[in-house]
């Protein structure tokens, strides 16, 4: 078995068509049943699919399109989360100037129903590919918020929301296997703005130790994923967030590779490589020899397509610290992790897709 769930893979948002932003307007204002509203949006996962089995990917995903944004889906079908102003502003004209709502806990955190069960439940059913589902990470509860993420009245014991937090994961990725999942990626953006100096610094203000805190986030992930059943590939997505095509933080992998890559139990890590911020491949030499790397070389956050050369020679250049065949392709980030999207078009962002099937078929053929 590969590494690697599958060669060409994508994150998994994609950009809203018009039909489906309509939709959610239309339903919004009461034009619109809520019958007819979940035909519409059936109608645009089935187009969202054919799309990226055109592109000739190998694992499909249903767009989020049920989803307000990459975590939305999560904070609004737990019980005890909603969302408040982030204190990690996105960088905009070179200065941390675009806020936005991120997760807070402020009653006892309990799962009372599906998270992405019925996401997964509708996707099966249609999907021809590996069919994947996109959950946040633990540490993107608990992270951007800083101290005051979670309301001490009802935690005064942050072991507590840990407990309560890894609950509801465990219940849900056993449920999201009884129903047949096959390949679950954990969205994990925290660990990768450890990697930024100036984040370290902002932290440890509110007396928080970067290298402790990544230990946490290990941990987290490797207690959600302790009883996964046998058959359920699991990958982890680290970059460097992504909001309309800006970002928060910066900097090369190499100071959690090591840990990262060696103390979380996954079976893959689907990497941000599309610019110079995420520095070089060298990190990846940290890898043990059970685990793969899919590398995300095409931007979600510029409408410019890549060459197909220049990826291959890319991808080159990862292989001398990673064997060929333990690596993957995609693109850095999704296209659509909120209802905004991205800055470029449906087309620009087929043929980006396209871009990464084809490359992927020309290097494992």
């Amino acid at each position: 078995m590969s590494a690697t769930p599958c060669r060409a893979d994508h994150i998994g948002s994609l950009l809203r068509p018009r039909s489906l932003k309509d939709a959610y307007k239309a339903h919004a204002a009461g034009r619109l049943d809520l019958a007819a509203f979940d035909a519409a949006v059936d109608q645009a996962v089935r187009e969202a699919l054919w799309m990226q089995e055109a592109a000739g990917l190998n694992a499909v995903t249903d767009g989020e399109f049920r989803r307000r944004s990459w975590f939305a889906g999560f904070v609004d079908a737990v019980d005890g989360l909603t969302h408040r102003d982030t204190e990690f502003n996105f960088m905009e004209a070179g200065e941390a100037a675009l806020s936005v709502p991120v997760p807070h806990a402020e009653a006892p955190i309990r799962r009372t129903r599906g998270i992405a069960t019925g996401e997964f439940g509708f996707l099966k059913g249609v999907a021809k590919r590996i069919a994947k589902i996109t959950l946040p990470a633990p540490s993107v509860i608990h992270f951007f918020r800083g101290p005051d993420g979670i309301d001490n009245q009802v935690y005064p014991d942050e072991d507590q929301f840990w407990h309560d937090l890894v609950a509801v994961y465990r219940a849900e990725i056993a449920e999201l296997g009884s129903m047949g999942l096959s390949y679950l990626q954990l969205d994990d953006v925290p660990p990768a703005l450890l990697c930024d100096a100036k984040i370290q610094q902002r932290i440890a203000q509110w007396g928080w130790d970067w290298k402790r805190l990544l230990d946490r986030y290990i941990w987290a992930n490797n207690e959600i994923l302790r009883d996964r059943p046998a058959g359920m590939r699991v990958g982890i997505h680290l970059c460097r967030g992504n909001f309309r095509g800006h970002w928060i933080g910066s900097g090369g992998y190499e100071p959690i590779a090591e840990r990262f890559f060696n103390g979380v139990n996954a079976d893959a890590f689907l990497l941000e490589y599309d610019s110079e911020r995420a520095g070089d491949f060298s990190p990846l030499r940290h890898l043990p020899a059970e685990k793969g790397i899919v590398l995300g070389l095409v931007s979600s956050k510029t409408p410019q397509l890549e060459e197909d050369g220049f990826l291959k020679r890319r991808i080159d250049a990862a292989a001398k610290f990673v064997p060929f065949e333990r690596l993957a392709l995609s693109p850095q980030c999704g296209f659509g992790t909120t209802v905004g999207g991205a800055p470029m078009n449906e087309d620009e962002e087929r043929r980006k897709l396209e871009l990464v099937g084809r490359v992927a078929s020309a290097v494992w053929r």
